[in-house]
């Protein structure tokens, strides 16, 4: 059964804590992203250990393994925007739809080991782009479609929330 599309605009986790999981913004700086990310993906291995890791406990919520594959494609998809942060003026994100590809992609079908490895190497590389980052590059723009401007610094704020969010999901 398909899960209903998540349409919140998540943005306002960099105005105020999130009330589900727990994450503040304004407790962390930048330079804390490359190690929080390091942190988070270490415990997911244990996660995609599960023996109900493709269960859904519900119609309306992922199963791990889902919430694992999208968490690394979250990864892939904030280093491109980053990159694409320090090397072009203002660009504009391309939309991406998380549900969507998680459709497309089988998310639930795919193989628990193989998405902890690729997860993985996502996080570091992720976690490498972040930690390269000069101070002097800090405030580079980019944009979403929805009009949505982040800094190199708002944005890691904003993507780092995703993964913590996501392992709270799936430790209750």
């Amino acid at each position: 059964m398909p899960i209903t599309p998540d349409t919140k605009n998540w943005t306002w986790v960099l105005e105020r804590p999130c009330t589900e999981c727990g994450f503040d913004s304004s407790t962390i700086t930048f330079a804390d992203v490359p190690d929080l990310v390091r942190r988070n993906v270490a415990a997911w291995g244990e996660v995609l250990q599960r023996e109900d890791v493709a269960i859904r406990p519900n119609s309306e919520t992922w199963s791990a393994l889902e919430y694992s594959a999208h968490v690394r494609d979250v990864f892939r998809i904030f280093k491109i925007r980053l990159e694409q942060m320090l090397e072009f003026d203002d660009p504009e994100f391309e939309n991406w739809d998380q549900d969507a590809t998680a459709i497309a992609d089988r998310y639930n079908e795919q193989d628990p080991g193989k998405v902890a490895s690729e997860l993985a190497v996502a996080a570091e590389a992720v976690a490498s782009a972040f930690e390269s980052v000069a101070d002097d590059q800090l405030d580079r723009r980019g944009l979403r479609s929805d009009g949505s401007a982040f800094t190199v610094e708002s944005l890691a704020m904003y993507f780092i929330h995703d993964p913590i969010h996501h392992l709270h999901d799936v430790s209750e």
